[in-house]
């Protein structure tokens, strides 16, 4: 095990090096210069989007409504990495790397919403009449036919991360620990339920998966971040220092508060790389993971799916990612070395709320966030096949081992399995930064275009109105 823990820590230190983390923060910082910081002028219009209804929506094309995209993308990005992912993240990096996982975010709204226009420009039916987009179509038919190439590595990184990464691994270890723990439901009878579960929701594709997730998605968001509310009231005293301790560890050479399991010397390099990774795990901003689920949209407009899919990168990371970890540096128990990811977590919650009551929230937001993740990358993986063979008719063979590696993830250990999503996640962002980048005049004019029309139809109405 500490050879393997070793080739895979090494592995990660180099694709998460300074080339990909400068990939990430430099085009995340160029489009929210070339959009205007978009990200935030725009984002009370994109919050009003959510609860409009697109005018010629009907005529659009597209397999689920844009609202369930936009549920089905933050199932699939609010999942453990906002709970037990940021306690593992505060235990590697130290208080500090939340900083950085709000700087990822921030600049990983634009990127998202640049990823997620392309994705509906760009998308194409398939022999199944279901849309198909993503990475792969806006490399192919954006960029050309020359980098198919390109868009066929994206494709095999994806299905590795919704095999081996994001969508099976992490998700089932984190709620099989967590309802043994706090239930004491045995691993075994909770691998069993979620395999069945997860068996017959993937069945019926993107609609079943979408009509979950907007049932399960905004219940759970909105219980967790009222809970964790609580809790920061609760232990107010705490909270400045928090903040604090967050900023001068950000930005510190070295620190000792938490860092590396609480055990030794991190450096500002390695507290920078936990938290940006781990915010990308987190909201999924430049993974090129959401774009696919968005091309499926009912929506007559890139640019307004774009926003819409933004408003998740807000809620995931700069709400629920937020609160998790103030509430765990606010508990005091950073320094306590012999606390994992998990453990650490739950023991926060249970400090800053009383009668057991952060257990119970924990384990439950555990079990809902991690499924409707699984549930979001099986769709996720399932779309990358398509695309990379061409036919639809190895879906059910995909579902087959999708399923299968649900049911084997409860028997892994918890280290190696959150390092190889870091790697998985990492091999995504390339070949989609990379395009995204390649298609920035596209973005650029699409916007422009949008907002100009905006202006133009909101002048037009003021004129018929004074007459």
């Amino acid at each position: 095990m500490s050879s393997l823990m070793g080739m895979l820590t090494t592995i990660q230190s180099y694709v998460w090096g300074p080339p990909t983390l400068l990939l990430l923060i430099g085009t995340g910082l160029y489009f929210t210069i070339k959009l205007r910081g978009l990200q935030i002028t725009k984002f009370p219009r994109a919050v009003r989007a959510i609860f409009e209804k697109e005018s010629g929506t009907g005529s659009g094309e597209g397999d689920v409504s844009a609202f369930a995209t936009l549920c089905t993308t933050m199932a699939a990005d609010i999942g453990t990495g906002s709970i037990v992912g940021v306690a593992t993240a505060l235990r590697i990096g130290g208080p500090g790397s939340l900083f950085w996982m709000w700087i990822s975010a921030i600049l990983g709204m634009v990127t998202k919403y640049s990823e997620s226009l392309l994705a509906v420009k760009y998308r194409v039916t398939d022999e199944n009449n279901q849309m198909a987009g993503g990475p792969m179509f806006y490399i192919q038919n954006g960029m050309g036919e020359r980098f198919i190439w390109l868009a066929k590595i994206f494709s095999v990184f994806g299905i590795c991360t919704a095999l081996f990464g994001c969508g099976t691994f992490p998700q089932v270890n984190a709620i099989t620990e967590s309802v043994n723990v706090t239930f004491h439901i045995p691993i075994i009878v909770a691998g069993v339920i979620i395999t069945v579960l997860t068996a017959v929701v993937t069945i019926g594709g993107i609609k079943s998966i979408s009509k979950v997730a907007e049932i399960v998605v905004p219940i759970m968001a909105l219980t967790f971040l009222g809970g964790s509310v609580v809790a920061l009231v609760i232990n107010r005293a705490a909270v400045p220092d928090a903040f604090k301790t967050i900023f001068t560890c950000a930005f510190a050479k070295e620190s000792v508060i938490g860092g590396t399991a609480g055990t030794g010397v991190i450096t500002f390099m390695t507290v920078m790389r936990t938290g940006i990774a781990r915010g990308v795990y987190t909201n999924e901003a430049g993974l090129g993971s959401s774009p696919i689920v968005a091309a499926a949209a009912k929506t007559n407009s890139g640019v307004r799916q774009g926003l819409l899919s933004m408003t998740s990168v807000f809620v995931t990371t700069i709400l629920t990612c937020s609160m998790t970890g103030l509430v765990i540096i606010s508990s005091g128990l950073m320094d306590s070395s012999d606390m994992n990811g998990s453990t650490l977590v739950t023991a926060a919650y249970n400090m800053c709320l009383p009668h057991n009551i952060g257990m119970y929230l924990i384990a439950v937001g555990i079990m809902f966030f991690a499924f409707t993740t699984i549930l979001g990358w099986n769709y996720y993986g399932e779309r990358c096949l398509v695309y990379l063979t061409g036919t639809t008719k190895w879906i059910k063979p995909y579902k087959i081992i999708y399923i299968a590696a649900i049911a084997l993830a409860p028997f892994l250990s918890l280290e190696p399995i959150w390092l190889l999503a870091d790697i998985t996640n990492a091999l995504m962002i390339i070949p989609n930064l990379i395009a995204i980048i390649a298609l920035r005049k596209v973005i650029i004019g699409e916007t422009k275009l949008y907002f100009s029309k905006r202006n133009e139809e909101k002048m037009s109405a003021a004129v018929k109105a004074v007459e």
